[in-house]
Formats: C-alpha cells, sequence, structure tokens
C-alpha cells in the first residue's frame, strides 16, 4: 500500500504532466506541431526544459499522451452509455456533450493539427491509428448493445459500418468548427441527435 509521501510525489507529478500536456496542446495550436519547439512548451509550462524531458522523451510522446487522454475519455462514455438502462437514448442524449466538444475551437484545432501531423509522421500516424482501433471497438460493442436492445441482431460488418458513420459524423464537425464559427450550434445539435436516432432505429 503506498505511502501518503508516495501518494503526494505521485499527486505532484501527475500534475506536472498535465501542466505540459496544457502547455504543448495551446503551443500546437497556435505554431503547429513543428513550429512549436521544446523551449516553446518550457517557457508556456512554467518549467525548464530538463523537466519536461523528465517526464516526455519528445514531442511524439508528448502527443501520445493528448491522444491517449482524449481515448480515455472517450472510453469512460462508452462504458457509462452501456451501463445506462435505455442506453439508445442516453447516446441520443449524451450525443449533445460531444458536438459541444467537436465545435470547440480549442479542441478543433488541436485534434485538426494532430491528424495533420499524422499524415506527415509514420509514428504521430501510429499513435492515432492505435488510438482509432480501439475506440472503434469500444463504439461497436455500445452500438450492438444498443442494437439489441431495439431486437436487432447484427453482423459485424453491419456495425462496422454504423461506427464509421458515427465517426465520420463527429470528426466531420471539426471542420465545419473552422469553416463556420457562426452555425447556429442548438439546431445542428438537434440534427445530429435525429441522424444517431434513425441509425440505431433502422431495420
Amino acid at each position: 500500500m503506498p505511502t501518503s509521501s508516495s501518494t503526494t510525489d505521485h499527486t505532484r507529478a501527475e500534475a506536472r504532466r498535465q501542466q505540459i500536456l496544457c502547455a504543448a496542446a495551446q503551443c500546437f495550436r497556435e505554431h503547429g506541431f513543428h513550429g512549436a519547439s521544446i523551449a516553446q512548451i518550457s517557457k508556456s509550462a512554467g518549467m525548464s526544459a530538463g523537466h519536461i524531458y523528465h517526464y516526455f522523451d519528445n514531442k511524439e510522446a508528448i502527443i501520445a499522451a493528448i491522444v491517449a487522454q482524449d481515448l480515455e475519455g472517450l472510453l469512460k462514455l462508452s462504458a457509462e452509455l452501456r451501463a445506462a438502462g435505455d442506453i439508445g437514448q442516453a447516446l441520443i442524449e449524451r450525443a449533445a456533450e460531444g458536438v459541444a466538444d467537436q465545435l470547440d475551437p480549442a479542441t478543433a484545432g488541436l485534434k485538426l493539427e494532430i491528424v495533420a501531423e499524422a499524415a506527415r509522421n509514420p509514428r504521430v500516424c501510429e499513435i492515432v491509428r492505435e488510438a482509432d482501433t480501439i475506440c472503434r471497438q469500444s463504439l461497436a460493442e455500445t452500438l450492438s448493445a444498443v442494437r439489441r436492445a431495439n431486437g436487432h441482431r447484427d453482423g459485424a460488418e453491419r456495425i462496422d459500418s454504423m461506427v464509421e458513420a458515427l465517426a465520420t459524423l463527429f470528426e466531420g464537425l471539426l471542420l465545419r468548427s473552422i469553416r463556420n464559427p457562426d452555425l447556429d450550434r442548438a439546431r445542428l445539435t438537434r440534427e445530429v441527435q435525429d441522424m444517431i436516432a434513425a441509425l440505431i432505429q433502422r431495420p
């Protein structure tokens, strides 16, 4: 069992990791992956470059931690949905949170920068694709549970196509937040919820 001292050390270390991740995310949004140097990140974080290298080997490792953090949130959401009494209704209701998150300029800017770097950097591409695989598997489990609750028995291929449809819908919101920042968010949220309802309830 960890001592009080080791618990405090772990808490402090985690706080510093989060401090670095927040600073790096801001730098990536403002300067791009290549434009954001460790020196800039350390200045934004208010700590030395040596401290950053104590927690992360390089910028790819920082991106891996950002992606892992995002994935953890998505997996937690999937688990909460599967534990709901009415999974389908919970999915539709919680979709509003997903729309708001994807339309957030800070979120969109960071995610689009990571994807752009993945198109150029094999290591970042690997990080992004591994996370996507895990996320799709979890969403497939959730959709399968919804469909079973509605009396449907779908094969893996159909569930996979539904997963891709939902992923495309939500990832497309990242671009819309940049192209049309003045869009009617409340109306769009209702449209997305209607699309999800139609998807999970179709014969």
